[in-house]
């Protein structure tokens, strides 16, 4: 048994951004990369997840084990170089950067997630992304245990990394940022927190970013006004209304809520333009049948 906190039957809806979830059978908190290896090597068969900004938990629950990973969340700067560990918030990071004068994380600064996650998407914003500065990552499989992937190995894209097609954990990620004004670098990013503050909604209104990918030269948001989706809810849940590609969790909704109404915005794209548009939106569930079907429908990982 791993030398590490663990809890049973745990409560997870009050980590999800979202406030959505049920009972999870088994939660590990690990808070450094070797007790993580201990407790894989122990549970082999663990999801692991960071922050929960981008997840959508079952209200059923799940039966399996969990590993979250936001104690995992050292910052080592040393001149120009930045190590975070995957646990680490994006606006802590930013921050951190910006009073040591390196610029390259702007962009993070309103972002609810973690580094693991940011990593393993390619997060971007305001004309910068994760992978720009990027120099190696930390990572983990079952295959390989412990090992290192340099940018050009990481086969970064839009919204993509070789990590979802290979099943890779990240752990921790090094990166080569520039030296720049810490005023300037604080006035970017007080820029970016009010575009953000203007065209996405506060994390006070329990959602999970956006929805749908950006289609190719074309917008997920645009397609769904376009197509009406600023008009539908499910439940407790509901399409925001200044932007259509947001689910807002206004009334106590339900992971169910929100697979029927992410149903309802994906078939109304695909009614009007033939577009079939894919989600950012991971789950975790698996005792909810209609739910089961939802995911498999909408190609939900």
């Amino acid at each position: 048994m791993p030398d590490s906190e663990v809890k049973e039957n745990f409560d997870i809806k009050n980590l999800t951004s979202f406030k959505i979830g049920g009972a999870i059978k088994k939660a590990y908190f690990p808070k450094s990369i070797s007790e993580f290896e201990e407790i894989y090597n122990y549970e082999p068969a663990a999801q692991v997840f960071g922050n929960l900004s981008n997840t959508l938990v079952s209200s059923s629950g799940y039966d399996g084990t969990v590993i979250i990973t936001t104690g995992i969340n050292e910052i080592i700067i040393n001149g120009r170089s930045v190590y975070a560990g995957c646990g680490v918030k994006g606006p802590k990071l930013a921050q951190t950067a910006a009073k040591n004068g390196l610029s390259g994380f702007e962009f993070m600064i309103g972002f609810p997630g973690s580094l693991g996650g940011n990593v393993f998407m390619n997060a971007s914003a305001h004309g910068q992304c994760i992978s720009d500065k990027l120099v190696k990552v930390k990572c983990f499989s079952k295959e390989k245990g412990l090992f290192e992937l340099n940018k050009d190995e990481m086969e970064f894209s839009y919204r993509t990394s070789i990590c979802q097609k290979e099943s890779i954990i990240i752990l921790g990620a090094e990166f080569e940022l520039t030296p720049a004004n810490p005023e300037e670098i604080q006035a970017k990013m007080d820029e970016n927190l009010g575009f953000r503050k203007t065209h996405q909604p506060s994390l006070a209104l329990p959602n999970c970013g956006s929805v749908f990918r950006n289609p190719d030269g074309d917008s997920a948001g645009r397609l769904l006004e376009a197509a009406g989706a600023k008009k539908l809810s499910a439940g407790g849940v509901h399409v925001w209304e200044n932007h259509a590609n947001f689910i807002i969790n206004s009334d106590n909704g339900s992971s169910l809520d929100v697979l029927e109404l992410m149903y309802k915005m994906y078939m109304s794209v695909k009614e009007k333009f033939g577009i079939e548009l894919k989600p950012e939106v991971r789950f975790l569930g698996g005792n909810n049948l209609r739910e089961g079907e939802l995911c498999k429908i909408l190609n939900i990982k």
